[in-house]
């Protein structure tokens, strides 16, 4: 029975380690299967969470390179990772509006600048543009030509060394907040009446100009067209009592002249009745507005011109002498008489002028 036992223990003994090795092994399996669990279960909880975030931060850098149509799959996140992805889809959505919108202002803008500058380069004011020192910083084609800028239409320039005459409005207009008021401007040949008006704005001045000169040209024109009617219809009243006169002297008193004056009372007579006439038909032609009257050509005598010229200036300056050479062969004229004798006598007065204005200077003996 004790060999039996002693057998028995040493079997026990051997079985004991057998048993422990299975166990060992048995657990260092169960172990590892733990560790394998484990470890798929981390990664699968890491690829739930890396992957939406992955495809959050690749939708990030396509917003940042300026793509904002990136949207993020969020239906199968987790409900954390899908209320940032739904966020961000949001915020790309709203960026994508608001790009929109500010491109179709800009649009607008663009739109509405262009249409601006031409409208301004266009029209007939001319309009200037100064900021707060005082410089030019817009000009359109109007004012260029009205003012003479040069090629680059002055900008930059001081408007005191464009347009001195504008510095008086452009003062006003800063302390009143706008000025009008006429000036003159002169520019090369040319020189213009221009109604001015400038009006503070936020960063400087706006000046506008109208070219006038035309306008105060035809005002000043009606003005003296009412004056001519007035003057015309005074100086015309006397002519005919004056004609009548001079005819009533001529049929009453040429009897009794001397022969030897008779040719000097026919040309007096004459020269009266001829002038009056000529006046007569000038104040009608002056009466509609000092128009030149219309030339009647006819036939005539030059040498008859010359005399009649000759004896109206040696009646008007009887101390001056004028000499005449006529023709000795006739010469006619076609042309009109009254207007050639009007230019005669305008000679003839400028030369007795001339005359005695150089006598009363320097009077000399005998001449």
């Amino acid at each position: 029975q004790a060999q039996a036992s002693l057998s028995s223990y040493r079997e026990a003994a051997l079985s004991r380690q057998k048993i422990q090795t299975v166990f060992a092994l048995s657990y260092a399996e169960t172990a590892l299967l733990v560790l394998v669990g484990a470890v798929w279960l981390g990664m699968t909880a890491a690829n739930s969470i890396s992957g939406p975030m992955a495809r959050l931060v690749q939708a990030a850098g396509r917003v940042a390179k300026g793509d904002l149509t990136a949207r993020v799959d969020a239906e199968r996140d987790p409900e954390e990772i899908a209320v940032l992805s739904h966020a961000f889809n949001n915020m790309t959505r709203d960026l994508a509006a608001q790009q929109e919108a500010l491109t179709q202002a800009s649009d607008e803008a663009k739109q509405r600048s262009q249409f601006i500058e031409t409208v301004l380069a266009e029209v007939s004011a001319g309009v200037l543009a100064v900021d707060g020192e005082g410089r030019i910083s817009a000009a359109n084609r109007q004012a260029t030509r009205l003012l003479d800028l040069p090629g680059d239409r002055g900008h930059g320039r001081a408007l005191t060394e464009v347009a001195p005459e504008f510095a008086v409005i452009a003062e006003n207009a800063r302390l009143a907040g706008q000025a009008e008021e006429e000036v003159d401007v002169a520019r090369a040949r040319d020189s213009h009446r221009l109604r001015v008006r400038a009006s503070r704005s936020e960063d400087g001045l706006v000046l506008t100009f109208d070219d006038i000169t035309r306008l105060v040209s035809a005002q000043r024109n009606a003005a003296w067209r009412d004056v001519a009617r007035r003057i015309a219809h005074e100086i015309k009243n006397p002519l005919t009592p004056i004609q009548l006169s001079a005819e009533r002297l001529q049929r009453k008193f040429r009897k009794g002249v001397p022969p030897e004056d008779l040719e000097t009372f026919d040309r007096c007579t004459d020269t009266i009745v001829r002038q009056v006439g000529d006046i007569g038909r000038m104040v009608d032609e002056f009466s509609s507005f000092a128009r030149m009257p219309a030339p009647k050509f006819a036939e005539h005598d030059a040498a008859e011109l010359l005399r009649a010229g000759v004896f109206a200036q040696r009646v008007a300056s009887p101390d001056i002498q004028v000499e005449l050479a006529e023709p000795t062969a006739p010469v006619n004229l076609v042309a009109d008489g009254r207007m050639i004798a009007q230019a005669l006598t305008n000679v003839l007065k400028n030369a007795s002028e001339a005359v005695a204005a150089r006598v009363a200077a320097s009077p000399e003996p005998g001449g």
